[in-house]
């Protein structure tokens, strides 16, 4: 059975690298964070309806993503992970933290859409400025980082932190998808 496999953590954390690494290691694909396309287009100034729109084209593009793999990939794909570069989670932890409510939609697909693990970027990376990054303070970065860390502690799938440098948080990773296929 394909896993999917989700990395999380706050801005400016790795998850993108970790997720283009990973789906290269395993020879496998990953779903972008959509976000990034939608502000891109929209403007970096949010409202809580587009972090629904956020939520709904991420999970619609996820979706897309995986069917279009397993289409491809018509042997078995039974130990071929696909990772997911943010999910509900990410938009819940924004939601609550930027405007403190969630849309129910949000909360409902947190518990309807089952992943096989979550991979948690520590912010312990230097910060990077980028023009959709909203908080380089390591204050609210560790705040960030805690509220994603407690989403995780309080649902049922296996979660790993990742952390360090060069090349350790693909080291890390690597080997945490290595235990579910054990």
């Amino acid at each position: 059975m394909l896993k999917k496999i989700v990395i999380l953590g706050p801005e400016s954390t790795g998850k993108t690298t970790l997720c283009a690494a990973l789906a290269n290691h395993f020879g496998t694909t990953w779903v972008p964070e959509y976000a990034r396309e939608h502000l891109t287009e929209q403007g970096s100034a949010y409202t809580e309806e587009d972090l629904l729109v956020i939520a709904q084209k991420q999970i619609e593009q996820e979706d897309q993503l995986i069917q279009q793999w397993q289409q491809e990939k018509k042997e078995s794909i039974s130990r071929q992970p696909i990772f997911v570069d943010t999910d509900l989670y990410v938009m819940k932890v924004w939601s609550e933290f930027v405007f403190n409510s969630c849309h129910p939609f949000i909360l409902n697909g947190i518990v309807h859409r089952p992943y096989d693990m979550y991979l948690l970027c520590k912010p312990d990376l230097p910060w990077e400025k980028d023009a959709l990054r909203e908080y380089p303070d390591q204050i609210t970065r560790d705040r960030l980082y805690h509220h994603y860390k407690d989403a995780l502690m309080n649902q049922a799938y296996p979660w790993k932190e990742i952390g360090g440098l060069n090349g350790q948080r693909l080291e890390q990773a690597v080997e945490a998808v290595h235990t579910l296929f054990k």
